[in-house]
């Protein structure tokens, strides 16, 4: 089982959920849990897949793709999400390049401690997004000045807002339905296209 909710498979859909899981499909040409979970209800996967596009994968974007699955995979480590955090830390990982580095990102991460890397902007940045994830009611205008003062540029701001959003999201998806990894392609599929 890889969701508690029943899923339709390829064999059994046609028309509209036909046509959106063929959209949500990755480029090994499966699609993974986290799409398919929509497959009762299939405008809403037709939305999900266009938010996660729009905010991780936008050319858009000026920070770099690696931090961006940093603040994913720290929202789903504060979410408790391990779907998330197994598919978009594995991306940490194929992006870095580095083992030493992103096994010291990843226990930073989980001990709650990204000071321990990171620092300036990126640290600040990190700060943003775990209040945002944790303690939203008690945003305030400073959370964002602290932001500018580090040298986070406003669009910068935006991206991590966003991504940070779409995470909160897609865990409250992931684990109120009991999904997992089983049957999923886990890691970045960029160079697969």
């Amino acid at each position: 089982m890889t969701a508690w909710i029943r899923m339709i498979g390829d064999d059994e859909a046609d028309g509209r959920l036909r046509e959106l899981l063929d959209h949500a499909r990755t480029p090994h040409g499966t699609v993974d849990t986290v799409m398919r979970v929509h497959s009762l209800r299939p405008e809403t996967m037709n939305g999900h897949v266009t938010l996660y596009r729009s905010v991780l994968h936008s050319e858009d974007n000026t920070l770099p793709f690696w931090f961006l699955e940093v603040v994913a995979s720290y929202t789903s480590i504060l979410n408790d999400c391990t779907y998330s955090l197994t598919h978009h830390f594995m991306n940490v990982r194929n992006l870095l390049r580095d083992q030493p580095r992103s096994d010291a990102i990843f226990t930073a991460l989980k001990a709650q401690r990204p000071e321990d890397v990171f620092e300036g902007r990126e640290l600040a940045l990190l700060r943003y997004a775990a209040k945002l994830t944790t303690d939203v009611g008690r945003m305030v205008v400073s959370d964002f000045e602290a932001l500018k003062i580090a040298g986070a540029e406003d669009g910068e701001i935006l991206e991590v807002n966003q991504v940070c959003a779409y995470f909160n999201y897609s865990n409250r998806l992931l684990n109120g339905l009991g999904a997992t990894t089983e049957g999923d392609t886990i890691g970045y599929y960029k160079g697969d296209d």
